[in-house]
């Protein structure tokens, strides 16, 4: 008969003196491995006689079992100490300052397109887009400009070759004449973007930005027309009661036409929109003249429509005070700080279009 304290004690001696995991593991594979000193005391017992088989049995499995468990809280203990070891090499001393992260900014002109996008949505306008590089048909002809009409004289416009075919577009009418083109009436859409004209100074830009509507349906009026804008200016600029005018005036593409003023006053240094008697000319608009349904074969006899045109940059700049254009462009981090929005603040007419 082995004995079994003595090999106990020569297996926790080498358990004891073992210093880390992979000595460990090697100290395992000498008591469990396929010679270890376990494995060989369990082939002895098939050469033991039925008398001490039971005994010699029992003692062993106590044995392995004692020793098993010793060594899962050896490895348990390695595993610890190693963790411990790497959480004191890589730790953080957070009486340190952390880093400062900027939070970008929306630009003034990105949350009036997202602002009036969301105004005119709540009744029923689409936003429809199309390409900054026009043709001079979709720009002008279609649009029922004349050829001798000073819009297409080149101290106006930016074109891409002599022979004036291709243009950087003035306004976002063409995309009007492309979705009366490719659609069928009624129309209701918005044409946000950029739009580009031969001027710069203090309210103008070589690049502008711009928003075009049109509406196009039987029986539609200058009431109509009345209506919407009314609406709009009064959720843009978020005052209750909103004094506006209607100026007649002249545009190639519609007939009648008028520009649209509203009121204000100045109150503390500021403009304050809505009340006074001063007027403040804001848009374009009229009637879509039958030249232009006739242009893009809808029968104007039964349809008709209203088309207004409104710059986005101006809206920014009477809303939330900026005095001069050509800030928008200049990429001033200071100035986006103090004029920009916060990312989440996404513009809606039930919460609020602004700060």
């Amino acid at each position: 008969m082995e004995n079994f304290d003595q090999i106990e004690f020569d297996i926790l001696n080498k358990i004891k003196n073992v210093i880390d995991r992979n000595s460990l593991d090697s100290v395992k594979t000498e008591i469990f491995g396929k010679k270890g000193v376990i494995t060989e005391l369990f082939k002895k017992i098939e050469s033991l006689d039925q008398s001490q088989r039971k005994e010699y049995a029992s003692k062993l499995n106590d044995l392995k079992t004692k020793i098993t468990e010793i060594l899962e809280k050896k490895f348990v203990d390695f595993g610890q100490s190693e963790i411990n070891k790497k959480l004191k090499n890589e730790k953080i001393d957070i009486t340190l300052p952390g880093r400062t992260y900027f939070a970008g900014k929306i630009h003034p002109v990105s949350q009036v397109i997202d602002e009036v996008t969301s105004i005119f949505a709540e009744i029923g306008f689409s936003v429809e887009e199309g390409p900054d590089v026009e043709s001079e048909y979709y720009n002008f002809s279609a649009l029922n400009t004349p050829e001798n009409h000073p819009a297409r004289d080149m101290q106006d416009t930016f074109y891409l070759e002599r022979s004036k075919d291709l243009l950087l577009r003035t306004h976002t009418s063409p995309v009007q004449i492309r979705t009366m083109l490719k659609s069928k009436p009624p129309f209701k859409i918005i044409a946000p973007g950029r739009t580009y004209r031969c001027d710069s100074d203090q309210t103008h830009s070589p690049m502008f930005h711009q928003l075009e509507g049109l509406h196009i349906d039987k029986n539609i009026n200058m009431g109509h027309l009345k209506g919407c804008l009314y609406y709009f200016v009064k959720k843009f600029f978020e005052v209750e009661k909103v004094k506006i005018r209607f100026r007649p005036s002249h545009f190639p593409f519609t007939e009648p036409s008028a520009e649209v003023d509203i009121g204000y006053k100045i109150q503390d240094g500021q403009i304050k929109i809505g009340e006074g008697d001063k007027w403040l000319e804001i848009l374009g608009c009229g009637m879509v003249h039958p030249n232009v349904l006739k242009n893009v074969k809808v029968n104007s006899k039964q349809y008709q429509g209203y088309a207004f045109g409104v710059g986005i940059d101006r809206l920014a700049m009477l809303k939330y005070g900026i005095n001069d254009l050509r800030d928008f462009f200049e990429s001033d981090i200071r100035w986006l700080e103090f004029y920009g929005f916060d990312p989440l603040d996404v513009p809606t007419n039930y919460r609020g279009l602004s700060r």
